[in-house]
């Protein structure tokens, strides 16, 4: 059984659930996410 996770949304929870327990963490979590939905649209989201 395979269970497939689209990248963005689960990105996206995970960053905002960090923001509300961290919220000092907010300006590395935006980085972090814009750096990894740039590279998802640089690699298609086929990083293999």
């Amino acid at each position: 059984m395979h269970i497939l996770v689209n990248a963005g949304p689960l990105a996206s929870l995970i960053a905002g659930i960090l923001i509300l327990a961290v919220p000092r963490l907010l300006n590395y979590i935006v980085a972090i996410y814009l750096i990894l939905i740039g590279l998802l649209g640089l690699f298609g989201g086929h990083l293999r």
